[in-house]
C-alpha cells in the first residue's frame, strides 16, 4: 500500500480508507487536530465532536462563525467526518496488536486526508430542454468529490521522525500519562474496610440472663423510709409566737 508519509516507514503502523463520499477539506482539518496527539488522546478528541465541542479551522474557514469555545476563533463540528477518521484511526490500533505493540501508548505520527476522484454528474437528459431555471441546466450540474484518509501510529521514538515530530511528542507524554493513570483509577476498585467480628460468650447459648434483684429491693425499702417518716412542724419564729399568744388571751 503507498501512503504519503515520505519518511522511514519501518516501525510505523498505518491504515487508510478510499473513496470515501465526505469533503477532504473537512477531514484534512480534523486530521490536524489529532496529529502529534496520543491515541487515546485523539479517540476523546473525536469523541467530543458529538458532545459539542468545536474542531478549530485554520484554513478553509472563510464566512464561518467563531466559537466561544475556541476563544474567538473560527471553528465548526464536522460530526460525519471524526467518525469517518475514527473508523481509521481504530483499524490502526488493531493492526498494532497483530503486531506485537500496545497502541495505548503510540502516538499519531501521521493523519493526512486528500482528494481521489472526481465522478462528472450532469443532469438527466429531458432536464436539457425543460428547466426554465436560472440559466441553463448544465451549468447547474455539481460534480462528485472523493477523498481518503491515512493514519500512522508509532511509540515516537524512531529515528525516521524529524526533531519538530518529537518536540510535539514530547509535549503530550504528560498528557499520556495523566490519562493512563486514570484508566488504571477507574480499574482498581476500592477496598471496602473489614469489620472485625465480635465473639460470642462461651457457656449456654440458651441461658436466660440473670435479673439484678438487688436494685429493686433497694428501691423498695426507701420508698418505705419515706412513708413512716412523720413530718415534724417547723419552728415557730419569735413574731408568730408573740401572736399566736395574743389570740389565746382573746378567746379566754
Amino acid at each position: 500500500m503507498k501512503y504519503s508519509f515520505n519518511r522511514d516507514k519501518t516501525d510505523i503502523i498505518f491504515a487508510q480508507a478510499k473513496d470515501i463520499n465526505a469533503s477532504y477539506k473537512d477531514l484534512g482539518v480534523v486530521c490536524d487536530a489529532i496529529r502529534y496527539k496520543s491515541v487515546l488522546k485523539a479517540i476523546s478528541i473525536l469523541d467530543s465532536v458529538k458532545d459539542g465541542v468545536p474542531i478549530l479551522y485554520k484554513k478553509h474557514n472563510k464566512y464561518m462563525g467563531s466559537r466561544h469555545e475556541l476563544h474567538g476563533r473560527k471553528g465548526r463540528y464536522p460530526i460525519k467526518c471524526a467518525a469517518l477518521i475514527k473508523k481509521v484511526l481504530v483499524n490502526a490500533q488493531a493492526n498494532a496488536r497483530n503486531k506485537g505493540f500496545e497502541p495505548d501508548s503510540m502516538f499519531v505520527v501521521h493523519a493526512a486526508a486528500n482528494k481521489t476522484l472526481i465522478a462528472p454528474r450532469r443532469p438527466s437528459k429531458g432536464a436539457l430542454f425543460t428547466t426554465r431555471a436560472y440559466g441553463y441546466a448544465v451549468a447547474r450540474s455539481s460534480n462528485l468529490e472523493l477523498a481518503k484518509i491515512e493514519i500512522g501510529i508509532s511509540n515516537g521514538t524512531e529515528k525516521g521522525l524529524s526533531s519538530t515530530m518529537q518536540q510535539y511528542i514530547k509535549r503530550n507524554t504528560r498528557e499520556l500519562e495523566a490519562l493512563q493513570k486514570l484508566e488504571s483509577a477507574k480499574k482498581v476498585k476500592p477496598k471496602k474496610p473489614t469489620q472485625i467480628k465480635k465473639e460470642a460468650p462461651k457457656g449456654d447459648l440458651n441461658a436466660k440472663p440473670k435479673e439484678h434483684k438487688a436494685d429493686n429491693t433497694q428501691k423498695s425499702t426507701n420508698a418505705k423510709e419515706l412513708s413512716q417518716k412523720v413530718i415534724e412542724p417547723k419552728e415557730l419564729t419569735d413574731d408568730k409566737k408573740s401572736e399566736t399568744k395574743k389570740i389565746e388571751g382573746k378567746e379566754a
